[in-house]
């Protein structure tokens, strides 16, 4: 029996039902056998598809980034500024990553199964190009803005497994007693555990304002 839905499975309907746990589990407690468990086929099945549980992460990566590519939200205006293009993509990048349950660390290092991404990154550094960046620079001022969106949510979603819950160990108030006698440590808690949306944007804007002042034609 199992050999036979194994012949039926889809990498991509395998990746939807694991990141479907994903949120119910978190990435320590997604397995294969869970997995095989929710599409009612023996776990060996899947390794019909995927060797290991990279390969299934490679595969659920691919699986949100087309999800991402899919929001009209995540995709600026035709004719935009270079700048507006850079806010748009890490705005849509980060919404996408906290869809997910420890959505960064699935996405962080993943290597795409398909070629969709390519066009994206095709148009990104074409119009980069076309504003008179080096491809060098174009290259470089686009994977520092997606770095800090990575690492930006990998850090909120390590404090708020759920957005707006965050783990035990990270109250603001609970920590401004705990570090009394460092003041400054203990007020700085209230920016570096809240308003995660206003901190994101105001960063990622510092980021561009930074790509525009090193790399940017008469910059």
């Amino acid at each position: 029996m199992a050999t036979k839905k194994t012949t039926r499975l889809q990498p991509e309907t395998v990746a939807e039902t694991a990141l479907r746990l994903l949120n119910e589990r978190g990435l320590d407690g997604l397995t294969l056998r869970a997995i095989a468990q929710e599409l009612d086929v023996q776990a060996p099945a899947l390794y019909w598809h995927f060797k290991n549980k990279q390969a299934l992460l490679d595969e659920m990566a691919t699986v949100m980034y087309r999800q991402m590519v899919a929001d009209p939200e995540a995709r600026p205006p035709g004719d935009v500024s270079w700048q507006e293009r850079i806010l748009a993509a890490n705005r849509g990048l980060r919404a996408g990553l906290l869809r997910y349950r420890d959505g960064a660390k699935v996405y962080s290092g993943a290597r795409f199964t398909g070629t969709d991404h390519a066009v994206d990154m095709e148009e990104q550094l074409g119009a980069l190009v076309e504003a008179g960046f080096s491809l060098r620079d174009a290259v470089r001022a686009s994977t520092t803005a997606y770095m800090y969106t990575l690492g930006f949510v990998t850090e909120e979603q390590g404090t708020e497994p759920v957005p707006g819950q965050p783990r035990e160990g990270f109250d603001v108030g609970e920590r401004a007693e705990r570090l009394a006698e460092f003041p400054l440590a203990a007020a700085a808690g209230a920016e570096i555990f809240a308003d995660y949306d206003g901190r994101f944007e105001e960063g990622l804007r510092l980021i561009v304002a930074g790509i525009e002042a090193t790399y940017a034609p008469g910059g």
